[in-house]
């Protein structure tokens, strides 16, 4: 496989789709008249923003010698020799002018306050492993990603269809942030071991195995749980679609349970991806049928 398309790691990137289909599916207007090139530029700016931070963590990771050869996950293209520092630092750079083109066009379609919200986006991006304190190192990368990739990305999608903000998106959003959530979680909980070694405090490490293995298992749960309430908003049934990743999330719960720490954890990585993808698109047809 290309190291830049390895790098990208494809697994995450239900974290950039899923919320930009629910939070076009949850705007105000109704499904057929959606914006498409709206749509298609949130979907850019999401998906190239995911890019920039994978991109990111394996520039800085790599650089700052977090990533070893004793890493368990898969490979890190600076790390294990695949790409030198200077060429995964052109490639954020130019996954993060990707998000910008887009973004910029976002702008001037629906107002300059875009500009400081993907401004922000651009910041956390760098700032998870960059910088002399990384936000990942206190424990604050998943309230980041909960924000951005959750509230953020899918209210902001139906703030560029509506040019508003309303309540549904915002509720929206909760379990598509609670399971790109839980996606960051499995995989820093399968890091554990080298991230304490290399002084990568996550808020894995600092939990610990068993603290973390029970975050993830909650989050799951309550993204599930939290299809109700957006089921009773619309006062329709359909939003429940998003059950649909009911058989991916329920082996990755009770997997998690008791795999070791390492290698034994990725394909509860890969579910959780399945089970956010499924999810996101569930809900998005729910609300679009609801709507």
């Amino acid at each position: 496989m290309n190291p830049f398309i390895e790098a990208a790691r494809p697994r995450t990137l239900p974290a950039a789709v899923a919320p930009v289909l629910v939070g076009t599916a949850a705007a105000a207007r109704p499904w057929p008249e959606v914006d498409v090139f709206r749509f298609g530029l949130a979907l850019v700016v999401a998906l190239a923003l995911q890019v920039a931070v994978n991109y990111a963590n394996d520039w800085f990771d790599g650089v700052k010698g977090v990533d070893t050869t004793t890493r368990t996950g898969p490979r890190r293209a600076v790390a294990s020799g695949l790409v030198s520092p200077a060429a995964m630092r052109n490639a954020t750079g130019a996954a993060i002018g990707v998000a910008a083109v887009a973004g910029l066009g976002l702008a001037v379609l629906v107002g300059p306050q875009l500009l400081v919200v993907g401004a922000l986006a651009i910041l956390a991006a760098l700032g998870y492993s960059g910088g002399d304190r990384p936000y990942a190192s206190r424990g604050l990368g998943e309230l980041s990603v909960f924000v951005f990739f959750g509230l953020v990305a899918t209210a902001g999608s139906a703030y560029v269809q509506d040019e508003r903000l309303t309540l549904l998106p915002v509720v929206a959003a909760i379990p598509v942030g609670a399971t790109s959530v839980a996606l960051l979680v499995v995989n820093n909980l399968r890091d554990i071991p080298t991230d304490a070694a290399a002084g990568k405090h996550t808020l894995a490490v600092r939990l610990g195995a068993a603290g973390t293995r029970r975050l993830f298992q909650g989050l799951l749960v309550a993204a599930l749980l939290a299809l109700a309430p957006i089921a009773g908003l619309t006062r329709s049934p359909w939003p429940l679609l998003g059950l649909i990743a009911l058989p991916t999330a329920v082996p990755a719960v009770r997997r998690v349970a008791d795999a070791p720490l390492g290698r034994e954890l990725v394909p509860v990585l890969e579910r959780t991806g399945r089970s956010l993808l499924l999810l996101g698109v569930g809900l998005a047809a729910g609300l679009a049928l609801a709507g």
